[in-house]
């Protein structure tokens, strides 16, 4: 079997994986801010670390993942106070609605959840560690900062020299710090903001900064220094080049091996954004596609690609997850576990190792589904459907997926057996036209008929 090799944002290049220890993996991902609903570039990151998660195991290897939890946040407040609800009633509103969309993608729980409220002590101790270290000040403000100048490393992540951000202004200036560039590592409290988002500190009350957040809730789960640390590439700068500086001027030692970040969805050729006002949630795509087919649109681009959103791309999703399901419907899979040694494997593997490249994986896929639909074959259904696992998908029975719905006001299941009812009945009688009409008529709402020998009908979804 080939070697794994990923892209390391930190190295800029795909190098071979080799955990710190041998046989298992620590990965942190940086999961939502809990203010409103997920949108597609969130579902992008859940569906390509559930991806590579699934793939590690899949490969032998014992996994640790944690993807965290922002719940305190300034928007998040304000939401809150808007709303007239409480931090707590809001956050789990959308932990709620978060989760709720991630099941219906086929993603599977982290190991680890972790709530950033949860974890205050460990920041505390951590931006402590910084004082002592010389990067870390109490401004006049009331805010604690980290002294970017003072950490030699900054900017390594990102590839950004601290002059370079200066010239672009990167960072609002901020009069209580010694550097526009500083960050905040603890938010002195306004009088204005709600009690239970106010801590008792050596600095006085005050929250976290956004930043503190993962360096405190990784180490406390992964240890000081893990495996892979992913998100989105947005994230790349300055969250993750931050959560480097805080963690690695803590502990002196390196802090991640391998950096992954996934590309940006994007409409219109711009990014998908709650800023921006041009992102689609979760669940309103999911009223129009089915979970799975939002699934494989995500898979189907490379990880590290601009993703385009459109009606046309989701379409043409659908109609490529149901050749793979069409090649399922007329044979069935034998038990036999997966034969790794079996040529389209052995491709799908060689592409899965090369930094996750699904979209040679799916050739492999549709290749295989192609001799399926010639021979016939359980064996090489079994491997179409067991290769299909590893990307979260084809685990459904073809009959599910083929006629799965409805979405956006579609024909229901009993609406349609109705129809066929009536065609067999107008068939009976002879009256091929009218058996016709209601064919073509079923087939414009995008339901189409099979007839199989015996008088049996089937339908599924066009």
């Amino acid at each position: 079997m080939t070697t794994l090799k990923i892209y390391n944002t930190l190295a800029r290049e795909k190098q071979t994986f080799v955990p710190l220890q041998p046989g298992k993996v620590r990965m942190y991902v940086c999961g939502m801010t809990v203010y409103d609903y997920c949108h597609l570039g969130h579902a992008r990151v859940m569906v390509v670390f559930d991806l590579v998660q699934r793939w590690l195991r899949a490969s032998g290897f014992e996994v640790t993942y944690v993807r965290n939890i922002t719940d305190i946040d300034d928007k998040i407040i304000k939401r809150a106070v808007e709303n007239g609800e409480t931090i707590s009633q809001l956050t789990q509103r959308f932990i709620d609605a978060m989760n709720e969309d991630a099941q219906a993608l086929g993603i599977q729980r982290p190991d680890h959840e972790p709530r950033a409220t949860r974890y205050v002590p460990q920041m505390l101790s951590l931006i402590s560690q910084l004082e002592a270290n010389g990067l870390a000040y109490k401004a006049k403000d009331g805010d604690v900062n980290y002294s970017v100048r003072d950490f030699e490393g900054y900017g390594k992540l990102s590839g950004k020299s601290l002059d370079d951000l200066r010239a672009g202004e990167r960072v609002e200036l901020n009069t209580g710090k010694r550097d526009p560039l500083d960050f905040v590592l603890w938010k002195a409290s306004k009088e204005s903001e709600p009690d239970e988002v106010k801590w008792d500190s050596p600095w006085g009350k005050g929250r976290p900064g956004w930043h503190i957040e993962c360096s405190a809730m990784s180490c406390e789960l992964l240890g000081e220094q893990f495996d892979i640390h992913g998100g989105g590439q947005d994230l790349q700068f300055p969250h993750h080049e931050n959560e480097i500086a805080q963690s690695e001027g803590a502990h002196r030692h390196p802090f991640v091996n391998y950096w992954m970040h996934n590309g940006f969805v994007r409409v219109d050729n711009e990014k998908m954004s709650k800023s921006l006002g041009n992102f689609f949630t979760i669940r309103e795509v999911l009223q129009k596609y089915d979970p799975e087919v939002v699934r494989f649109f995500i898979l189907r681009a490379h990880y590290r690609s601009p993703l385009n959103y459109s009606d046309a791309h989701l379409d043409d999703a659908r109609q490529a997850l149901t050749r793979l399901y069409t090649a399922l419907k007329d044979v069935t899979a034998d038990d036999q576990p997966l034969d790794r040694g079996e040529a389209h494997a052995v491709r799908f593997a060689e592409a899965m190792n090369d930094d996750f490249n699904t979209p040679v994986a799916f050739a492999a896929l549709f290749d295989l589904a192609n001799e399926v639909n010639r021979d016939k074959s359980p064996a090489l259904a079994r491997q179409l459907k067991q290769l299909g696992a590893a990307l979260g998908l084809l685990q459904r029975t073809p009959q599910e997926f083929l006629q799965a719905g409805p979405v956006d006001g579609a024909l229901d299941e009993a609406a349609i057996l109705a129809q066929i009812e009536a065609r067999a009945a107008a068939k009976k009688a002879k009256n091929f036209a009218e058996a016709d009409r209601i064919r073509a008529d079923l087939l414009t709402q995008g339901i189409v008929l099979e007839d199989k020998p015996g008088g049996l009908t089937e339908w599924r979804r066009a």
